[in-house]
């Protein structure tokens, strides 16, 4: 019969098991949290203020206002409303001249309008399909014998012979926010079934998050 575990292995083993435990836990608070805190620091300067004076000016009623978890709810779904507005005026006709005014005035200063352009074009290819290829792609990378998963975000041709090359995005795990962009044969493409949440989810999972199956071989190669 094997030995049983010693004291220290069996704290090892409880270690790690509450480690993997938790590890996702506080994973999830970290992003929710720094989600949280982005956007109610977007409307502090402004609601802080507001409330501050309004505290003051009653503060048997109202003094409740200077404390900070209020000053935080209140700036974070000050910061919602705002999205949940502009995407209302998006829809509408006087949001979209807006829109455009605004695009024109930061087309004016040279830093930001390269930012924003940038920004806005790749939010736009990420919505729509590429012509002949799938959005999520598999590459060889960092050699053949590997795959990662990449982004197609635009096709375009090679100067002189016309062959097709896709530009494609290939994020890092756990944070998709950076990555690695790759300049590949369009033949050289591994095609997916796959939509742009469910490559992000396995992404953002390490793999955790995938389907059952998935390609890996390019047709025709053995």
């Amino acid at each position: 019969m094997p030995a049983p575990p010693s004291t220290g292995q069996r704290l090892q083993r409880l270690f790690l098991t509450g480690l993997l435990t938790l590890l996702p836990i506080w994973l999830t608070w970290v992003v929710v949290k720094f989600v949280f805190v982005l956007l109610s620091d977007i409307s502090r300067p402004l609601i802080g203020p507001v409330l501050h004076n309004i505290a003051t000016g009653q503060p048997q009623r109202w003094g409740w206002l200077n404390d900070s978890w209020v000053q935080t709810a209140l700036a974070l779904l000050a910061t919602l409303v705002v999205i949940l507005l502009s995407g209302w005026m998006a829809r509408r006709v006087v949001g979209q001249r807006l829109l455009r005014w605004f695009e024109a005035l930061v087309g004016r200063i040279p830093l930001a309008s390269t930012v924003y352009g940038s920004a806005r074009k790749l939010l736009d290819i990420l919505q729509t399909q590429p012509d002949g290829t799938q959005r999520v792609v598999l590459i060889d990378f960092p050699h053949r014998d590997m795959k990662s998963v990449g982004l197609v975000t635009r096709v375009i041709r090679e100067e002189g012979t016309g062959r097709e090359l896709a530009a494609v995005y290939v994020p890092t795990t756990p944070n998709p926010t950076s990555g690695y962009l790759e300049i590949v044969p369009v033949e050289l493409l591994t095609p997916t079934d796959w939509t742009v949440d469910q490559a992000m989810s396995f992404i953002i999972s390490g793999g955790a998050v995938s389907p059952e199956s998935m390609p890996f071989t390019r047709a025709g190669e053995r």
